[in-house]
């Protein structure tokens, strides 16, 4: 049985034009950042090149996940509480001080450390643009409002790695550099131009009550174990990835270029097909997705030229313009209004434990036998699928 949220259908060019001014002052902001994103795509590689294992590569980048854990409660909490902009300006002010700080790291515990500062700081905002979204339109424009958020947060990501690739050829600590201003250009464009959005101020509020709340609601929880699995092979893209790409004999800058395409597809064809799965129920959508996202990585091990590289991006690229419009709206549906920046921390979390435990895990197994690797990415995402399509007995559409 379906349920529909709302009684009228609207068409994605309906619900872009009727979108607020302040969703596309986010939407601008979320690309300045997401522009910068230069240091976590590389990192791995900066750490290698610098002397370190695959291995300590591997764990420090599991320390920035560690990081975005923290972030993800912290990140619902503040959103609750002191409002959306000012966790969001917070995040980008402070992630570009620690970035800066990144880029002077020396010895690997000093490193580990700071990267698990740079995790929190870094991704503090982003339960609360999730919340905030969700604050700014309305139930029947969300899955819209959520492509388009993807759409700037992918122009940003298509040119920022294949400009980064570039910069890292001549001097890593550039990355460094381009990442801090542009964190501090999004702060300051939130500061300006960004409602606070929904904030609570319940008094009476239990410690944790919005947890209790989230974990009783069995479509939230196995939506979140669906979305942990897949999370921890995407993870693989800054990780095994970057590795696989070099160990085949190609540059950083081939690395970038593939890792941009992810982007480009996402920008040119991610609302046609938002129009198209806007109107479906939403499990068998984000079930489809995540399949797709991990068989694309499943495929790489198969992969030995620059095209066949670039067709395994094509299909996870492909699950994940699928899934997750689909899957910030589902998740923005499912939260109580007063819980909604926890409830996207919780989203957030799976983000973060994918994460702090997928490249290092991922990374011992490449170390050892990547053909296992491969094969885990694969029956990552049959678990996935299977968990996204549990239904329970009433389902929603989002339209």
């Amino acid at each position: 049985m379906t349920q529909s949220l709302t009684s009228n259908d609207s068409s994605v060019i309906a619900n872009i034009r009727a979108m607020p001014s302040a969703a596309w002052v986010l939407f601008g902001g979320s690309f300045v950042n997401r522009f910068g994103t230069f240091v976590m795509p590389f990192l791995i590689l900066y750490l290698t090149r610098n002397g370190y294992s695959i291995a300590q590569a591997g764990f420090a980048i599991g320390a920035y996940g560690a990081g975005h854990l923290v972030a993800s409660f912290l990140g619902g909490h503040l959103a609750d509480r002191i409002g959306r902009r000012n966790t969001i300006a917070l995040s980008m002010f402070s992630s570009a001080a620690a970035m800066m700080a990144l880029s002077q790291a020396r010895g690997f515990a000093m490193i580990v450390a700071i990267t698990f500062i740079v995790g929190m700081t870094t991704e503090l905002y982003r339960p609360a643009s999730h919340a905030l979204l969700g604050d700014l339109v309305t139930p029947d424009q969300r899955v819209t409002a959520f492509g388009l958020y993807r759409f700037a947060v992918n122009l940003g990501f298509a040119a920022g790695p294949a400009t980064a690739g570039f910069l890292a050829e001549r001097s890593f600590f550039w990355l460094f550099v381009g990442d801090a201003v542009t964190s501090l250009g999004y702060g300051i464009i939130a500061l300006l131009f960004l409602p606070h959005g929904m904030r609570s101020a319940r008094v009476e509020e239990r410690f944790g009550e919005a947890i209790i709340v989230a974990t009783r609601d069995r479509r939230y929880v196995t939506f979140l174990a669906a979305t942990l699995c897949v999370t921890l092979v995407d993870f693989q893209m800054g990780s095994t990835f970057a590795l696989y790409v070099q160990s085949q004999g190609f540059s950083t800058a081939k690395y970038g270029m593939l890792i941009s395409c992810n982007g480009l597809m996402i920008i040119v064809l991610e609302l046609f097909i938002t129009s198209w799965t806007q109107r479906m129920s939403p499990r068998p959508v984000i079930a489809l997705g995540y399949f797709l996202s991990c068989l694309g990585f499943a495929l790489t091990g198969l992969a030995h030229s620059f095209g066949a590289l670039a067709a395994t991006v094509v299909v996870w690229t492909l699950g994940e313009m699928i899934s997750s419009p689909m899957a910030g709206a589902y998740a923005t549906h499912l939260a109580p209004e007063q819980y909604r920046g926890r409830y996207m921390g919780l989203l957030v979390l799976m983000w973060s434990l994918g994460m702090m435990l997928g490249p290092p895990l991922g990374t011992l197994a490449f170390e050892h036998n990547a053909t296992l690797l491969w094969t885990a990415c694969g029956i990552l995402g049959v678990i996935s699928a299977a968990l996204a399509l549990y239904s329970p007995k009433v389902e929603t559409r989002l339209t």
